[in-house]
């Protein structure tokens, strides 16, 4: 960005802080923020001020990797002292709504970590004090800004694939009981109904529900079905889901999630199938940059790579944009124009997705003898 006399503008500076220090936040969050600062010269500029946990001990791990950044002994604290322009909200899912609507009450935008909350009542509140509070709020949804997914939207408007007609999913993933990210000893509550909400269903397909109405240009998924399995992991959440439905404008939608799929095995993939073409996206999904992209043409079935950004992660397209909208909307720009998805949308994707839950038949867990067979 230029000032009129030919030199660079100032940054404007969006400082953010952090509730919940675990391993996304970490080993995610904060290198996209610190790659999304270090790439402008101009503009707006994400800085990390201050972050809270209730282990002090994983607030200091992520303090310290940030330069500047600061502890807080608790949000309330964090909010008085150091007043964020932003809080990402990255705690477990049954803590979203208090942290989120402490946050909107201070006048920080809330970018908060999906699902928006481990039931819909808590969802709604926390979507109502976002919107009483006049605040730029949004869902962590990541996929939205992954460089491939982005190409593929661009695809998708050309009119490259013709008449699109269906798209699948599988984002899947190995997440045994004891499972930790980096061999410390962790709680983990993604295994827990009451901290969580649900299992690999209710983490996992919201960003495939969010993912395919951005990758279609609105064309959001408005009835869905489900069914899920306790098959390999013996804890009470559902460790593997299928779940099938349809946009409003008749694009049918096949997600597969998992707990129970080895790392090692092919587990992450993206299809968009139309009449003239589909576009195929292999290891694209997830928090890391990279993976691969390529169209197969309708006529000659032959498959032609797709170029995109592939040294981009995600989280740092994604906190740059979240951080130019926050100083636009303080700045005096309504929140729609600032950002093109409205949290109220973002809720109805999951009441969507909680109704077709609550459908299910429980699933059978698999019997003694019959795990050791496998």
């Amino acid at each position: 960005m230029n000032a009129p006399d030919g030199r660079t503008a100032p940054a404007t500076v969006c400082r953010w802080a952090v509730a919940g220090c675990g391993w996304v936040a970490r080993d995610h969050f904060l290198p996209g923020l610190l790659a999304a600062a270090a790439g402008r010269s101009g503009g707006t500029v994400p800085r990390l001020v201050a972050v809270t946990d209730p282990d002090p001990a994983a607030a200091a791990r992520l303090a310290v990797r940030a330069p500047g950044a600061r502890t807080a002994p608790g949000l309330d604290a964090l909010l008085a002292v150091h007043r964020p322009d932003a809080v990402y909200v990255a705690t477990p899912n049954h803590l979203h709504r208090p942290a989120a609507a402490a946050a909107a009450a201070a006048g920080a935008a809330v970018l908060c970590e999906k699902p928006l909350a481990a039931d819909l009542a808590d969802a709604e509140r926390l979507a109502d004090a976002c919107r009483r509070a006049g605040v730029l709020a949004a869902t962590a949804y990541d996929q939205r800004f992954h460089p491939a997914h982005r190409a593929v939207r661009e695809a998708v408007a050309s009119g490259a694939l013709g008449t699109v007609t269906a798209v699948r999913i599988t984002y899947c993933c190995w997440l045994p009981p004891a499972w930790s990210p980096d061999g410390r000893p962790y709680d983990n509550w993604r295994a827990d109904p009451a901290r969580a909400g649900g299992g690999a269903a209710l983490d996992l397909a919201p960003h495939g529900l969010d993912l395919t109405g951005v990758l279609l240009g609105g064309d959001d998924v408005t009835e869905l079905t489900a069914q899920v399995q306790h098959r390999v992991h013996p804890y009470p959440v559902d460790d593997g889901a299928v779940l099938a439905g349809r946009t409003g404008g008749g694009v049918l939608v096949c997600l597969h999630v998992a707990y129970n799929t080895p790392d090692a095995l092919p587990r992450r993939r993206l299809e968009v199938v139309g009449t003239l073409g589909q576009l195929t996206a292999v290891d694209t999904l997830g928090q890391d940059a990279g993976g691969r992209l390529w169209l197969t043409g309708a006529r000659t079935a032959r498959r032609v790579p797709v170029p995109f950004d592939t040294g981009t992660s995600p989280f740092a397209v994604q906190v740059r944009e979240f951080s130019s909208a926050a100083v636009a909307v303080r700045a005096g720009r309504p929140v729609r124009r600032a950002w093109p998805w409205p949290l109220q949308r973002d809720l109805a994707l999951h009441r969507l997705l909680l109704e077709a839950l609550s459908r299910v038949r429980p699933a059978p867990s698999p019997s003694p003898v019959e795990e050791g067979r496998r």
